[in-house]
């Protein structure tokens, strides 16, 4: 290759109006495949031109730009919104990133004021505060979500409040709850999902407009002004922090993280309920899908995607990590970086809650199968040893080794302990009457845990009401 389609050889120093005063030649094709972003961050193009109309109203109010060329430049940007809105917007590669296609579209338009634009400000002003504001959108459109899923849960909640389970430790059979109680749960978890995002949400929404390249800028700007234009509560204090600072973003991605493997759980205990094997709840045919070649089959895909995502965001979140560690201050272009995994994480994320808060409405839960799992595999034994405990002032150890040795017994005869005979109650321990008969139930089971966040209905339903109230407008 020769020329202009050869990558080692230089461009013609007009490739790149941004330094050509600098530069004799200009980029080869492969530095310039490597420097542009604008493929990734044209996604902050409403973020840009919105920073873009602020500072342009603050560098008029000022005094460092004309109010005639402010009136011009706003115009300007509101014609390339539009563009940008309609699909009729032409980006190039060759001006890089989303910035450089906004100004140049710019000039086009209004001609030599929109060079006055960029006074008092650098790109590494810039991309912090496009970012900082796309992501304080999406933890916003991120916290809907989470409530629409709550909703949902707390919809099937209420409705199963009364719904006994076999509830589980290490995946084995361990007492009976209420499946209202169960779905709860995961409520909980998304509200400190919820609180993380909140979090997050607070410590970015400060504006890195004004910082300039590193160390602020010798023009009479006023950065509250942008700050306050643009919904931040402050600017930041400190110029070389403004630029370099990518921890919002990371905090962030541990927030989408920490939310994915939660979502994933849940997801897991939907692909266990509608399998066969436990057939505990059934999806329809809007969350399924089938083989390709075993026509019986009803996948549950969507929840398994789910439960896939945590490994795609985590690795957002590792691989951002790795881009920021030992950076030195201020800006380095490794930051180009940042943008593309937080992308990826965040799109994943909206993903999964709108999947999940589908797939939490659409469950159909088979209540009888339900039930006659709860009451197996011994699970009133520990309502055994409490009613021992109570009626009889026995110590609770003392207690779990009789009930153990009526498990024992049972298990012999092949018979569950609300079968067992009362002789063989009395041969264990000789004080045991049949009022031990009203306790040794799935039910009865469920409804004895009356303790604050406990699975009896009377607190579920109870909860529920707090939720519902929680949730009361916001879905």
């Amino acid at each position: 290759m020769t020329g202009r389609d050869d990558p080692d050889q230089p461009r013609p120093a007009d490739a790149n109006a941004l330094w050509g005063g600098r530069f004799e030649a200009g980029p080869s094709a492969v530095m310039e495949a490597i420097n542009a972003s604008v493929d990734i961050d044209k996604r902050l193009a409403g973020e840009d031109i919105a920073g873009s109309m602020a500072h342009a109203e603050m560098l008029a109010h000022c005094g460092v730009i004309s109010s005639e060329d402010a009136a011009s430049i706003l115009k300007g940007l509101k014609q390339v919104r539009s563009e940008i809105g309609e699909g009729t917007f032409a980006w190039s590669r060759a001006l890089e990133d989303v910035h450089m296609n906004v100004e140049s579209r710019l000039k086009e338009i209004i001609g030599a004021p929109a060079g006055r634009l960029h006074t008092g400000r650098s790109r590494n002003d810039q991309v912090a505060t496009d970012f900082r504001l796309w992501l304080r959108t999406a933890c916003d459109r991120i916290d809907g979500a989470l409530a629409a899923y709550q909703s949902a849960l707390v919809e099937q909640a209420e409705r199963h409040a009364d719904t006994v389970m076999p509830g589980f430790t290490h995946l084995q059979t361990a007492q009976p709850v209420s499946l209202g109680h169960h779905l709860l749960c995961y409520a909980e978890a998304a509200e400190r999902d919820r609180g993380r995002f909140a979090d997050a949400r607070r410590r970015m929404n400060e504006s890195p407009l004004g910082a300039a390249a590193l160390a602020g800028t010798a023009f009479p700007i006023d950065r509250e002004m942008t700050a306050r234009a643009l919904g931040f509560d402050r600017p930041m204090a400190n110029s070389l922090d403004a630029v370099s600072a990518r921890d919002f973003a990371l905090e962030a991605l541990a927030a989408a993280s920490i939310a994915a493997v939660n979502l994933s759980r849940f997801a897991e205990e939907i692909v266990i309920w509608t399998s066969r094997r436990f057939a505990f709840a059934r999806l329809s045919d809007a969350w399924s899908t089938g083989s390709s070649i075993m026509p019986q089959k009803r996948n549950p895909d969507a929840a398994e995607l789910v439960r896939a995502k945590p490994g795609r965001i985590a690795g957002s979140l590792h691989g951002l990590l790795m881009v920021v560690k030992g950076l030195p201050l201020a800006y380095s272009k490794d930051l180009q970086e940042d943008k593309a995994p937080v992308f990826q994480a965040i799109d994943d994320l909206e993903l999964a809650l709108a999947a999940m808060a589908g797939m939490a409405a659409d469950l159909t839960f088979d209540t009888a199968n339900l039930e006659a799992a709860a009451g197996e595999a011994y699970s009133d034994a520990t309502d055994l040893a409490d009613w021992l405990v109570r009626e009889l002032g026995m110590p609770f150890r003392d207690a779990h080794h009789v009930a153990g040795s009526a498990v024992k017994a049972a298990e012999a005869k092949g018979l569950p302990l609300s079968q067992l005979p009362l002789g063989d109650y009395q041969t264990i321990e000789p004080r045991i009457d049949d009022r031990l008969y009203s306790v040794l139930s799935a039910r009865a089971s469920m409804e004895s845990r009356t303790s604050y966040g406990g699975t009896a209905p009377v607190r579920v339903k109870e909860q529920v009401a707090r939720w519902r109230k929680r949730l009361e407008g916001q879905v």
